[in-house]
């Protein structure tokens, strides 16, 4: 399994810290993560949406979540904390007009 899941993952360096992502591509292993446990796609259904990826590269995502769950937990709370401060902290201009309406 480390073999299959070293052919398509990468590990880059990011804001934050190393990102695991799907090797070649932009998409990392916590956005697939999302898609599948906490959205409901299936593999299928992510690689129709991502064309650019393979069924297996879903599935690595996935061991590689698995094998590293708490790490990536954390990683996808922290996002979470971090849009939500900024959703806080930052009006829209729709909000903005809305008050002045």
């Amino acid at each position: 399994m480390a073999h299959v899941t070293h052919e398509h993952i990468e590990i880059v360096p990011g804001a934050g810290g190393p990102k695991p992502r799907i090797a070649g591509s932009r998409i990392r292993v916590q956005d697939v993560v999302i898609w599948h446990e906490k959205l409901g796609m299936s593999p299928d259904e992510v690689v129709h949406h991502y064309p650019t990826i393979t069924l297996a590269d879903v599935h690595a995502a996935l061991a590689y979540y698995w094998d590293h769950r708490d790490e990536i937990e954390h990683a996808i709370q922290e996002e979470d904390a971090l849009v939500e401060e900024f959703r806080t902290s930052h009006a829209s201009p729709l909000q903005e007009k809305l008050k002045r309406g």
